[in-house]
């Protein structure tokens, strides 16, 4: 059975000999590097202790230097299978998901016109390498010399020019005895809609060869000498021989160079990969005029796990990038992804480059950012978080993302991730109008203990005043309850947000939960002690008023939990609101009272927090109250008084 042209060489791209070979031997763990595709092993053919059996992942071959074995996957598939040659294609086909295609009793015949237009491809690139050297290719030269490449890098690049004649490389080619059919089927030529004689593609061009992994001529890429020209970059068209959401410009030297331990860039067009592979960067491709697809993707994992993706620092260099990333995210799995790297504003590689040097581009590639950093920057970057509903609209919006990511392990990193980058932005900034005073160190990296104290005694209560504990014991009364009840966690989960704990222990588990808070309930407290210890935990529940909070108690009864939580949260908030009102107050009119009526209001701050829990409450809870919070009838009196003496007009702004 003949098969069609390219098939072999898409079924040798999509397997991995790595994962073939690894189905019979042992790899040697200390001669082996997976990250590069390099592995050894005792070779499966002749009997051995060492690991004299090499497999090039990259490039799909093996080789024994013990028995002298060599071949690729086919024929290792056929010499361990005992199978024959098109039995192991169908091996390699059916774990591959490619379809085996009908019979085809044409291939070869099919095979044989693909070699002759690849012959046709070869003579155009002479036809066109000379060109270059004529007087009407002046400019041409001018512009190369001018973006830094010399006469000996033309040659390496087999740069050419097509002049602006009409029939310049169809009268040269048919001279030769080549067809006009082929000249026009290797896309070389075109013949006008309404009949005549074919005229030349590419006329007035830079050209560059677009070859295939295996070194042969399959297409052109022409650059315009004429600023007006329609098209500033043209490709070849489709043909029997360029498909070009399936080549990679430079595809073959950079599959060599990341085997010897380059790292893969990807940039955007020919003079990039050009100026970047002569700066010292030869493991670069770039797709061929189009958002890169899903088989360029495919082929570029096949030569390195973690492409760096070089975009322009423009517009439209940064919609592409996230354009790659919906792309993207269904196909990732361990081992496997990109990291992105933008150009300054302005700026593509060959531009850094030539300014900088390859240094500059060097610094750029080392802080390449992860493909979960680049989503997050596309769901904020521009926008305003100020109302609960954005706030669930950018969840939404990067859960649904994150769901797209098949491997469940990797799913959850992604998740970890997003939940620490989102951590920041909420925590990270005061509410407008907010004193310092109320929201200081709120931060997640920047948030501390209390001030006031020595390190030695900030986390004791006898650091503390009685507002203060009071606000430690409430804050664990709600570490408590939600530990013990974790499926309120995303119930009260913007309120613990809110939360500035006066305990540090408190800030910890508060972190702890909130980062745990999109994983399964049942998982809450196994990761919580995870990152705070078993001794946090301990701490938090030994404590006496702890023990006795029915919600805690009673791990069964949501509702008491739920609304316990309610009012722990709401007594915080109305205890620390109602001293902020006190302290701005105190601020605002600093300037205009004298010391009699800054005292009398200092009392009444003071006379206020001792009476914090009978604001609301009748004679009869006051009576019953801890000695702590009791207030009598002669401090309510004298409170009433005090506050009832002050007048608070709104203070003046500016000279009186």
């Amino acid at each position: 059975m003949s098969l069609p042209p390219g098939f072999l060489d898409e079924l040798r791209t999509r397997t991995s000999l790595t994962q073939v070979v690894g189905r019979k031997v042992m790899w040697d763990a200390r001669k082996s590097n997976q990250g590069k595709g390099d592995m050894w092993a005792p070779c499966p053919f002749h009997q051995e202790k060492t690991a004299s059996f090499h497999v090039d992942d990259r490039k799909g071959f093996y080789y024994c230097f013990g028995c002298h074995a060599k071949g690729d996957a086919i024929s290792f598939v056929r010499e361990t299978e005992n199978v024959g040659f098109m039995e192991a294609v169908e091996i390699l086909a059916r774990e591959a998901a490619m379809p085996i295609p009908a019979q085809d009793p044409k291939a070869q015949e099919k095979a044989d016109r693909r070699t002759g237009l690849t012959g046709v491809m070869e003579q155009a690139v002479q036809y066109y390498r000379l060109q270059l050297k004529t007087a009407a290719a002046a400019s041409a030269r001018d512009y190369l010399a001018g973006r830094g490449l010399d006469e000996a890098a033309q040659t390496r690049w087999q740069i050419g020019f097509a002049p602006d004649q009409r029939q310049g490389i169809f009268n040269h080619l048919t001279g030769k005895g080549v067809s006009a059919g082929d000249v026009i089927a290797a896309g070389l030529a075109a013949s006008p809609e309404g009949g005549g004689a074919p005229y030349d593609r590419f006329r007035g061009r830079i050209v560059f060869p677009i070859r295939d992994a295996r070194g042969r001529a399959i297409a052109l890429g022409g650059r315009a000498m004429d600023p007006n020209a329609r098209a500033k970059y043209l490709n070849s068209p489709e043909t029997e021989l360029f498909d070009k959401g399936r080549s990679l410009f430079n595809h073959g030297p950079a599959r060599e160079a990341a085997g010897k331990g380059a790292p893969l860039i990807v940039a955007e067009g020919y003079m990039d990969v050009i100026a970047l592979s002569e700066a010292g960067f030869k493991a670069t491709v770039a797709p061929l005029g189009t958002a890169i697809t899903e088989d360029q993707l495919a082929l570029m994992w096949r030569i390195a796990e973690e492409p760096v993706i070089a975009l322009d620092g423009d517009t439209a260099g940064l919609r592409a990038a996230m354009r790659l990333i919906d792309l993207v995210l269904p196909k990732l799995e361990a081992g496997r992804s990109l990291r992105f790297c933008m150009m300054p504003a302005g700026q593509d590689p060959d531009d850094v480059i030539r300014a900088g040097g390859t240094a500059a581009m060097q610094a750029l590639l080392d802080q390449a950012q992860p493909l979960v950093h680049l989503l997050w920057r596309r769901e904020t970057e521009g926008r305003v978080f100020d109302s609960p509903e954005r706030k669930a609209a950018l969840d939404k919006a990067l859960r649904d993302a994150i769901r797209r990511i098949p491997d469940p392990s990797l799913r959850k990193h992604y998740a970890d991730e997003v939940n620490r980058l989102r951590w920041d932005l909420f925590r990270g900034a005061r509410p407008a109008g907010a004193r310092q005073g109320g929201y200081a160190q709120r931060g997640r990296f920047a948030r501390g203990l209390p001030q006031g104290a020595m390190p030695g005694t900030r986390a004791s209560l006898l650091a503390a005043t009685g507002a203060q504990v009071e606000d430690r014991m409430r804050e664990a009364v709600i570490m408590a309850v939600l530990l013990s009840h974790p499926h309120l966690v995303p119930e009260f989960e913007g309120d613990l947000e809110e939360l500035h704990c006066a305990e540090a222990d408190h800030a910890r588990l508060r972190d702890a939960i909130l980062a745990a808070a999109a994983d399964p309930p049942a998982r809450l407290r196994e990761q919580v002690e995870a990152a705070c210890g078993a001794q946090a935990l301990e701490n938090l529940f030994a404590q006496s008023h702890i023990a006795v909070v029915p919600a805690v108690r009673q791990p069964r009864d949501s509702a008491a939990a739920m609304q316990c939580l309610a009012e722990e949260f709401a007594k915080l908030s109305a205890r620390r609101g109602a001293e902020r009102e006190i302290t701005e107050a105190m601020q605002d009119i600093g300037a205009l009272a004298d010391e009699g009526l800054t005292w009398r209001l200092s009392q009444a701050a003071q006379a206020r927090q001792k009476a914090e829990h009978g604001a609301t409450e009748d004679k009869a809870e006051y009576d019953t109250a801890p000695s702590g919070a009791k207030m009598n009838r002669e401090e309510r009196s004298a409170f009433d008084s005090l506050i009832s003496g002050i007048e608070f007009s709104k203070p003046r702004r500016g000279p009186r």
